[in-house]
C-alpha cells in the first residue's frame, strides 16, 4: 500500500512548491507542504492539521520497539501499529544517544514509563482533547518494613547512593551494576502515577543484571540505599511504591517530553528559560513541534533544515512565530535536527537532514480509529489494452469490529455495486473494480468495461463503541490516450540538436500537451500544446530545452497529457539523452 500512499502525497515527497498544496490524509486531517523564501535561504515547512483528538481521534505517544532501550523510525512504528489505527505522526522527545532512553516524560495510556525533566516543558494529552504544556516534577517513594523512603529514578540506573525502579517497559534485564542490590517485585501492577503500587518481593540478587519478566518490576539500589533495601524488602515481604507527578495531571492519558514551550496563550515565547544549550535553541536547525488551535484542533509541524538550496531550517523563536502564524494558542517543540520526521501510514513526508530517516526513541501520533479507504492505486485508470494504468486497486480498513456499507457509484450517479450492513472484524478489505456482476442464474459474470468518467467509492462504518465514520475516494476512468511510443529512446544531441519521434493514439478529441521533464517533474520543454482529434498522433522533439539550446546529458521523461470533458489523463515514458560534440 506504500505505492498508493505515495501517489496521494507524491508532490509533497518530491518537491517543495512555493504555495501550500493541501492533501487529505483521513477525515478531518490534511497535510500541507509549503516553501518560504527568507533572507537566510528557503525554508520547507510541513504542516498537518487535525481535529480535536476525541472520539474517533486521539493523540498518543509511541515507544520504540515497546521498550525504553533502543530506537525505531517513525514510519516503522506506524507500520507496526497499523492494524490498531490509521496514523500521522512526528518524532518525540530528545533521547540519550548511547541507549535511546528518553530525556523527559513518557506517559502512555496512563502508565508512566519515563519521568519528566522538571527543567524542561512536557506536553500532556488530555482525555478531553486538550494539549497541556507545562513543567512537571517527579517524586518517587518506596516503603517496605520500615519508613517511607525516596525513590530516585524510574527506568534508569540509580546514582551512587540511589534506588531505581525498572518496569517491564525498560527492557529484558536491568543493567549490571557493581555494588548493587536488587529485588524482584512480582506480580507488579501497571505503573500508574499518583497511586499506591503494592507488590510482594519474589526474589533478590546482588551485583547482577536481573530479568524483568512481563508483569514484574525490579528495584535496584546502590550504597546506603542498597543496605536499606536489603534490610526492609526481604523475600516474601510487601513493598508499596508511589510515582508522584506534580502537578498530578489526573485527566492526562499520554504525555511526552521535549521543550521548550513555543506558544503560550496565543503568543510566541521568546525566552522559555529551560535547560537547553544555546547551540540547540539559537541556530537554524530542522525543527519539530506540536500545537493546538483555539477550537481544539491539532497542529503538527516539521521544518526541514541543514540542506543548502532546499531548506536552511529555523531558530526556536522562528518556529514559535510559525506556530503562532498557523493559529496555535499553545505549542511545544520536540526533538529536532536529524530526528525531525513527519510520516503518514508508514511513509515519510519530509526530507530528514541525515538523508534518511533516523531511528528515535519516542513519537507522537494522531490516531484515527474510523474506517479508512486507501487512495486508489491509479488516480486515472485507462483500461484500453495498452498496458498502462489498466487495472485499479481499491480497499478499506477497519480497526474495530464494525458494520460497514461499501458503495461504488458510476459517473452517471447510479450505484454500480454495493455491500450493505456487513459485519466485519478488524482488517483490510478489497473492493473489486470493475464491479463484480452476476448472471441471471446468480453466477459470477465477467465484469463489463467500466464507464468512462468519475467514479466514487464510499464506505461507512458503525463500530462496536457506537461511533460512526465515513470515507470517500474518487478516481477517473479515461481511455483517451493509448500506446505511447518513443523512438529512439536513446537520443544523441549535437550542437544542431537531435530528433525523437513521440507517437500515441487518441480515442477522442482533447487538448494535448507534450512535455519533456526531469525525473523530478521539472518541465524543460513544451514540445506541443494543441487540440487534437481522435486517431494516431505524433510530435517531434529536437533535443532542445525551452531556451532552444541542447539539453544536458541525462535521463528525461516524455509526458503526453490530454484534457477533455472526462478530465486529464497522462502517459509517460523515459528517454536518455547523450550530448555529442
Amino acid at each position: 500500500m506504500i505505492v498508493s500512499v505515495l501517489a496521494a502525497v507524491g508532490i509533497a515527497v518530491t518537491s517543495a512548491p512555493a504555495l501550500a498544496a493541501s492533501t487529505p490524509l483521513f477525515p478531518g486531517t490534511t497535510y500541507e507542504d509549503t516553501l518560504q523564501f527568507t533572507p537566510h535561504g528557503p525554508v520547507a515547512i510541513r504542516v498537518v492539521r487535525g481535529p480535536r483528538p476525541v472520539g474517533l481521534f486521539r493523540l498518543r505517544t509511541v515507544l520504540s520497539n515497546e521498550t525504553v532501550l533502543g530506537r525505531e523510525t517513525v514510519s516503522s512504528m506506524q507500520r507496526r501499529l497499523g492494524s490498531q489505527a490509521t496514523m500521522v505522526g512526528v518524532n518525540g522527545d530528545f533521547s540519550r544517544f548511547a541507549d535511546g532512553n528518553p530525556s523527559g516524560i513518557l506517559l502512555r495510556d496512563g502508565v508512566l514509563i519515563a519521568p519528566p525533566n522538571s527543567q524542561r516543558s512536557s506536553a500532556g494529552f488530555g482525555l478531553d482533547g486538550t494539549l497541556d504544556v507545562r513543567r512537571v516534577r517527579f517524586l518517587g517513594t518506596w516503603r517496605g518494613s520500615g519508613q517511607r523512603r525516596s525513590l530516585n529514578v524510574l527506568n534508569d540506573a540509580p546514582g551512587k547512593n540511589g534506588i531505581a525502579l525498572f518496569t517491564s517497559e525498560y527492557g529484558r534485564t536491568t543493567p549490571r551494576i557493581a555494588g548493587s542490590y536488587s529485588v524482584v517485585l512480582a506480580p507488579f501492577p501497571a505503573s500508574v502515577p499518583n497511586a499506591d503500587l503494592v507488590a510482594p518481593v519474589a526474589a533478590a540478587a546482588q551485583n547482577d543484571g536481573v530479568r524483568i519478566a512481563p508483569g514484574t518490576a525490579v528495584l535496584v539500589a546502590r550504597g546506603n540505599a542498597a543496605q536499606k533495601l536489603q534490610a526492609e524488602a526481604q523475600i516474601g515481604a510487601t513493598v508499596t511504591l508511589r510515582l508522584i507527578l506534580q502537578p498530578d495531571w489526573p485527566t492526562v492519558s499520554d504525555a511526552v517530553g521535549g521543550g521548550p514551550v513555543l506558544v503560550r496563550d496565543g503568543r510566541p515565547v521568546y525566552q522559555a528559560n529551560e535547560a537547553f544549550e544555546v547551540s540547540v535553541i539559537a541556530p537554524r536547525h530542522p525543527r519539530t513541534a506540536i500545537g493546538q488551535l483555539a477550537d481544539g484542533r491539532t497542529l503538527m509541524v516539521v521544518v526541514d533544515g541543514r540542506q543548502s538550496g532546499y531548506s536552511v531550517g529555523m531558530t526556536t523563536f522562528e518556529m514559535a512565530q510559525t506556530l503562532t502564524r498557523l493559529g496555535a494558542v499553545r505549542a511545544m517543540q520536540l526533538d529536532g535536527g536529524g530526528s525531525s520526521t513527519l510520516a503518514f501510514d508508514g511513509v515519510v513526508l519530509n526530507r530528514p537532514s541525515d538523508g534518511r530517516e533516523r531511528p528515535i526513541s519516542t513519537a507522537v501520533m494522531l490516531q484515527y480509529y474510523g474506517v479508512y479507504a486507501r487512495p486508489p492505486l491509479e488516480a486515472v485508470v485507462s483500461p484500453n489494452g495498452d498496458g498502462a494504468a489498466e487495472t485499479q486497486e481499491l480497499s478499506f480498513k477497519v480497526v474495530r469490529p464494525s458494520t460497514t456499507t461499501a458503495t461504488l457509484t458510476a459517473p452517471d450517479g447510479t450505484i454500480a455495486w454495493q455491500e450493505a450492513d456487513i459485519a466485519r472484524e478488524p482488517g483490510e478489505y478489497d473492493v473489486a473494480f470493475p464491479p463484480a456482476t452476476l448472471t441471471p442464474e446468480g453466477e459470477p459474470a465477467s465484469p463489463l468495461p467500466p464507464a468512462e468518467g468519475r467514479w466514487t467509492l464510499t464506505v461507512s462504518a458503525l463500530d462496536d463503541q457506537g461511533l460512526g465514520s465515513t470515507a470517500t475516494r474518487r478516481f477517473t476512468v479515461n481511455s483517451t490516450l493509448a500506446s505511447l511510443r518513443i523512438a529512439p529512446v536513446r537520443v544523441v544531441v549535437r550542437r544542431t540538436g537531435g530528433r525523437a519521434v513521440i507517437r500515441w493514439t487518441q480515442s477522442r478529441a482533447g487538448r494535448v500537451k507534450v512535455t519533456i521533464e526531469t525525473p523530478e517533474g521539472v518541465v524543460v520543454r513544451t514540445v506541443s500544446n494543441a487540440v487534437l482529434g481522435a486517431g494516431a498522433q505524433a510530435a517531434v522533439w529536437d533535443g532542445r530545452g525551452a531556451n532552444r539550446k541542447p539539453v544536458g546529458t541525462g535521463r528525461y521523461v516524455v509526458r503526453v497529457t490530454a484534457t477533455n470533458e472526462l478530465g486529464a489523463v497522462s502517459l509517460g515514458g523515459g528517454i536518455v539523452v547523450r550530448f555529442a560534440r
